[in-house]
This record gives C-alpha cells, sequence and structure tokens, in this order.
C-alpha cells in the first residue's frame, strides 16, 4: 500500500491528531496534580486518584492509539451518520469534547467484535489497521453491507504475527465468541475451558479491564484480584491491564495471597501422598470441627459480685448463652467476643429481678469484669490458625478427636509430623499447609471478599486452595481459566462442577474454547495424540490459522548434546525462542548454552524475565507462556520428572504447546506411546 495512499494520509494525521489530543489530556491531570482537598484524607483520595488518571493516560508510541474505524449509517438502523476510531482508551478532542478514539468497552464499539454480513449493528463498514511501531502502515475494509464475510487478512496477520516480550493485549484480535466470554455481566460467575493457544488467559484479563470500566465505581471500593499460578507467569502477564489503562487490579500467586494472608514461612516439603491429602476437601471438616471443639461445657456458675450482693447465673444458662450464638453462625472470635456480653445480661436480668436499675453502662462493666472474663477465657478460649494446626499435626490423640469418621486411621497417621517441632513459630510449614491455615483463620474470622476473583490455571489447585481462593469472592463474582489436560499437580483438578463447588461458585457456567488462535496446526495436532490418555472428555482443539506452522521431531543420540546447535538454528529466526527442559536436566542445559546469550527463567528478575531473544524454561514454568519458536529437549526426561506417568505426559502437553510459529523436538526415540 503506497504511503502516498490519500486515505492512508488521512488516518494517519488522525492518530497524530489523537496523540496530541492524549498529551493535552494527561497535561490538565499534571495542572490539578497538586490540588488539596477539604481534609487530609480527601487530599490522600484525590491524589489516589489522580495518579491512577495519569497512569491511564499514559501513551506508548509503539502501540497504536486506535486500531480500527467503524462508520455507522442511519439507512442500517444507526441514530447518526458517524465515523468512531475504535482504541485501548477513550481519546477526546478539544471542541465539544467529541471522541477521537472510542475506548474498546464501550457499548459503541461492540460491533467492530461482532458486526457480520447480515446483522451489521448499525454499521455499514468496518475499517482494520496494519501498524509497525506505533504507525499506520496499512488498511482494510470490510463491507457489512454486502453478503460476503470473507475474512480479515490484517486480522490473521496480527494473531499470527511474531511476538517479543511478554504477553501483550489482544483487543485488536478479540473473537466474537471471546468478546461475549469478556463482557459477562459483573454479578455472573464463568468458568472458561480452554484448549492451549485459544487465548482463556487473555479473555480473563480483557473481562478484569472490561469490568473495571463498565463497573467502576463499585469495583474501586471492592477491588479486582487476579491468581496465577506462579511468578514467572505474572511477570509473563503484567504488562496487559496497565496497556488497557487499567492499574486497579491486584495480580498474586496463590501462594504468595496465603503466605500475606497467614503469615507463615514455607520451610518444610511434603511427599506428594501427604500434599495430595492436606489438600483434599475432608480437611475442612477436621479444621471446622477442631475449632468448635475447643469451647467447653461450664463445669459450673458464674459468679459477679456486684455491690454489697453476689450474682449466680447458672451453669446451664451460661451453655445456653454459649448455644445460642454457635447457632447464629458467627466466626469463632465472633462469638467469643460477643459472649462477655450475653453473659453479662444474664447478670442485668437477676438484677434487675431484685429492683436494681440498670442500663449499657451497667451492662459494659460486668462484660468487663474479671470473673466473666475469666470464664470466658476458659469455656470459649482463644485461638490461632498456627496454633490448632500444629495441635493437630504434633498430637495424633487430638487430630483423632476431630478426624475419626472423616479420615482413616493410615490418612491421619500421614499427617502426623514424624518430628514435631516444640511450638507453632518454630513449625516447619509446608505449601500445603497455608491453604489450611487460612481455612483456619476463616473459621476465626471472615476473610474479607473482594467484587471479582480472576483464577488462571485453577485446574491446578487443591480444593482445600480452590477453597482460599473462592472465599475471597463470596460476595463477589469469578472467572475461572483453565485446561483440564493441563493439569500437572497430583491433587489437580479433574471435573470443573467439583472445582466450581470448591470455590463457592457451583452454578458457574462452563464455556469449552477449543479454536486456537495462536498454536499452529501441525503443532496441536501433534501434541493433541495426547490427548484421549490424559483428558479424554475433552474435544481436540482446532487451530484457524492459516500457517500450519514448523513441526520438526528431530531423532538424535543425545538431546543435551545436540541442544546448543539446535538453539543457535532457532535464535537466528525473526521472534522469542523457549528451550524447554525438565527440571533436573536444567545444570546440563545451562553448561550446553553457555556460548549463547539467554534468560533463565525462575532466575531472572522480572525486568529481565521475557525481554531476552532466548528463554531457558524449566518445564515446572512453561504453562502459560509462549514462544514463536520453541526447543523441547527430551520428552522421555520430561515426563520421568514427574511423580508419576500420567502428570508427566500432562506435563509433556503442556511443553509441547507453547510454540506459536515452530517447534523443534530433539528425542532419543524414547517418546510416548500415543506421540509414535
Amino acid at each position: 500500500m503506497s504511503s502516498h495512499d490519500p486515505v492512508l494520509s488521512s488516518e494517519r494525521r488522525h492518530l497524530t491528531e489523537s496523540r496530541e489530543a492524549l498529551r493535552r489530556m494527561r497535561e490538565a491531570t499534571t495542572r490539578v496534580e497538586n490540588a488539596v482537598g477539604g481534609d487530609a484524607v480527601s487530599t490522600q483520595y484525590l491524589k489516589q486518584t489522580l495518579y491512577r488518571r495519569m497512569r491511564s493516560l499514559e501513551d506508548d508510541p509503539t502501540v497504536p492509539l486506535f486500531f480500527g474505524r467503524l462508520d455507522y449509517a442511519t439507512a442500517l438502523g444507526a441514530e447518526l451518520d458517524e465515523r468512531l476510531y475504535i482504541g485501548r482508551r477513550h481519546v477526546t478532542g478539544e471542541l465539544g469534547g467529541e471522541p477521537l478514539v472510542m475506548d474498546w468497552r464501550a457499548p459503541m464499539s461492540l460491533p467492530f467484535y461482532r458486526a457480520r454480513p447480515g446483522d451489521p449493528m448499525g454499521v455499514a463498514m468496518r475499517r482494520r489497521f496494519g501498524f509497525r511501531h506505533g504507525e499506520i502502515t496499512a488498511y482494510e475494509d470490510e463491507d457489512l453491507v454486502s453478503a460476503s464475510d470473507a475474512g480479515s487478512r490484517l486480522l490473521a496477520e496480527e494473531i499470527e504475527r511474531p511476538r517479543t516480550g511478554p504477553m501483550r493485549d489482544i483487543v485488536a484480535t478479540i473473537q466474537p465468541d471471546q468478546d461475549v466470554l469478556v463482557r459477562t455481566d459483573l454479578a455472573t460467575s464463568l468458568c472458561i475451558q480452554g484448549a492451549p493457544g485459544t487465548g482463556k488467559t487473555a479473555v480473563g484479563l480483557h473481562r478484569a479491564a472490561y469490568l473495571l470500566y463498565a463497573h467502576r465505581d463499585q469495583l474501586s471500593r471492592s477491588g479486582v484480584l487476579v491468581v496465577g499460578p506462579n511468578e514467572s507467569f505474572l511477570g509473563y502477564i503484567g504488562d496487559v491491564l496497565p496497556a488497557l489503562g487499567e492499574i486497579d487490579a491486584r495480580q498474586t500467586t496463590a501462594e504468595g495471597l496465603l503466605t500475606e494472608s497467614t503469615g507463615a514461612k514455607v520451610r518444610g516439603v511434603d511427599s506428594a501422598a501427604v500434599a495430595t491429602l492436606k489438600g483434599d476437601a475432608r480437611l475442612a471438616t477436621v479444621l471446622r470441627q477442631a475449632v468448635w471443639s475447643s469451647p467447653a461445657e461450664p463445669s459450673g456458675p458464674l459468679v459477679v459480685p456486684y455491690g454489697s450482693r453476689v450474682v449466680r447465673v447458672p451453669s446451664h444458662r451460661v451453655a445456653a448463652a454459649m448455644e445460642s450464638l454457635r447457632e447464629r453462625g458467627v466466626r469463632y472470635e465472633a462469638g467469643r467476643k460477643l459472649l462477655p456480653q450475653r453473659l453479662a445480661h444474664e447478670v442485668l436480668l437477676r438484677l434487675e429481678a431484685t429492683g436494681e436499675t440498670t442500663d449499657d453502662r451497667v451492662q459494659n462493666s460486668v462484660a468487663r469484669s474479671a470473673p466473666v472474663k475469666a470464664l470466658v477465657a476458659l469455656i470459649w478460649p482463644a485461638l490461632t490458625p498456627a496454633g490448632v494446626l500444629h495441635r493437630l499435626l504434633s498430637d495424633p490423640d487430638a487430630l483423632a478427636a476431630v478426624a475419626d469418621g472423616v479420615l482413616d486411621a493410615e490418612e491421619q497417621a500421614a499427617l502426623i509430623w514424624a518430628a514435631p517441632s516444640r511450638t507453632a513459630g518454630s513449625a516447619k510449614w509446608t505449601h500445603p499447609d497455608l491453604p489450611l491455615l487460612d481455612e483456619l483463620a476463616d473459621l476465626l474470622d471472615r476473610t474479607p471478599s473482594v467484587g471479582h476473583v480472576i483464577v488462571d490455571e485453577a485446574q491446578d489447585l487443591s480444593p482445600m486452595a480452590l477453597r482460599a481462593v473462592g472465599r475471597r469472592a463470596t460476595t463477589g463474582s469469578i472467572t475461572v481459566l483453565g485446561d483440564l489436560a493441563q493439569a500437572t499437580t497430583p491433587w489437580g483438578a479433574r471435573d470443573w462442577g467439583v472445582a466450581l463447588g470448591h470455590l463457592g461458585k457451583p452454578d458457574a457456567a462452563v464455556t469449552e474454547l477449543t479454536e486456537g488462535f495462536r498454536v499452529p496446526g501441525a503443532v496441536i495436532e501433534y501434541a493433541a495424540r495426547l490427548l484421549p490418555s490424559i483428558a479424554p472428555g475433552l474435544r481436540a482443539p482446532r487451530s484457524v490459522r492459516h500457517s500450519r506452522g514448523d513441526l520438526d521431531l528431530r531423532l538424535v543420540s543425545d538431546p543435551v548434546k545436540h541442544l546448543a546447535a539446535a538453539a543457535m538454528e532457532a535464535a537466528g529466526r525473526e521472534g522469542t525462542v523457549g528451550v524447554i527442559v525438565a527440571d533436573p536436566q536444567l545444570p546440563a542445559a545451562r553448561k550446553a548454552l553457555s556460548a549463547i546469550p539467554y534468560t533463565e527463567l525462575g532466575q531472572a528478575t522480572t525486568t529481565e524475565a521475557f525481554e531476552s531473544h532466548l528463554d531457558l524454561v524449566p518445564s515446572s514454568l512453561a504453562k502459560g507462556l509462549e514462544f514463536d519458536h520453541v526447543l523441547l529437549v527430551d520428552p522421555a526426561a520430561i515426563v520421568a520428572a514427574e511423580a508419576d506417568v500420567l502428570t508427566g505426559w500432562r506435563r509433556l502437553y503442556v511443553a509441547l504447546t507453547r510454540a506459536v510459529t515452530s517447534l523443534v523436538v530433539l528425542h532419543d526415540g524414547n517418546l510416548p506411546e500415543p506421540l509414535l
């Protein structure tokens, strides 16, 4: 397309004008940056609001401000004949506040994603733009009035073009079925089962951006939480929401979330069998019984001196006060704090029966009296999550008292520490202990809920970990993202219905995405040979890309020995390169790559990760990532590194599906039988 094309020149002028308008919007915000409110709280709130506003108006010259255009026509039912440019954020012109760019989340932008011949939604023409380094290089028009639906060349090129660096947004390439999920109402919880390359993670993040736009006031108070599988993954997705003008969503891992909430330091390791048992949902029953078995039956009356007399509350009335609190369903700590007032009320009833005049001050005084405080400490003792769990894992009798009928004797014995620590403070907690401590914390004090939670790679979370994530959305909604075929933990989900029950959202709709936009056909079809063995209930994914991609299965005598040459070859191609090896083979891989510049995921800092042209990727960290070119070394070693063959095959399925353009597999002939 000629650079002298008058249409192209006009669109470039609009881009320049839009960037200038965005600069003015940011400058206007800067001028009020030092504004003060009526008081200190108002001033701080104003500063935070202005900071978020300035962040949302930041301009990256390498990213286009708009990527499409809609020409509305009154002849097709539109209110006006008007032209709208669709982009990542709203940009307003100087005169009359007319929009130069319409936010992709606005209702007027909807036809860009869903209009089609036969249902133009009031739009006569949809224009897509091609960009390079932030500058318009091409455009393509779709006549939505005609009956033709030939598809978009620019859209296909954008989906398939090589990527560099972390994950970026897909806002220009959202498909109609994806858009329906993105714009689902806040009150609705979703579960998106997505095969590799179907864009489930991007859909989840864009759903977060859409909800923050459509429900700004509500979610600015209650919050949005994004839970990912590991720190490398968070680094990979970290730029998506800021690129869409959103900085209000918190992003963390399940481990980070639970470490922060419990304050526990992980210093121990459990076997796979014990970790699976600790993740079992039956532990919730054991923990609940451990907490609520702590209150004791009063052994005698409450005796409270009052002036010249002594007031006695019989033990059965004390027990009744305790039972009334339990029947209300209060948390343990709330009940412990309410009990003194209940007992004081019993005392006041007896005082009033003798003619005494009482009021709230008398009741509060009695509730704070030494006899009441001493009795409450005895019959409703203070607990800590660490103290309760330490006692259960240290004392077989204490565990049996609350676990009999729930866990068998062998399971109880497996939970008991071989060498118990003397105190909870010196306990060597493990990762599977964190959800148990969090469960106990919620039994004692209710966990605060946010407005919306997005949990990615949810299939790898244990039932107890799912419960921990779910209670962060008890008054909000949740978006669950995952793939049962990629469950690579012994305790992972096998059924979304069961997992949603653990999350507390059993009625959430499950949508299955099978059309892959990123993984090429040759690669996904080869990897899908494993599906009947690892996830027989799932439909096979289908690549909708024009390019079939490159699949190269290289039979070599020693895969690690041939790694360096293959890596050098891959590094000569455009785009990112991921060298995926089994975790135990990392030392040998580092040695093989010693003469080649690379970054090792899991070792690099957040700023270094994904900025390198070539990344060395432990197979345990590959999930959720993508690279233009993947060099997969020794599939047999990746399988052997897992606790069992099924988990190993699932890990291999993950590794095989990280490629966007080409996949080279170095193997010595020892492949899983379905891949032969």
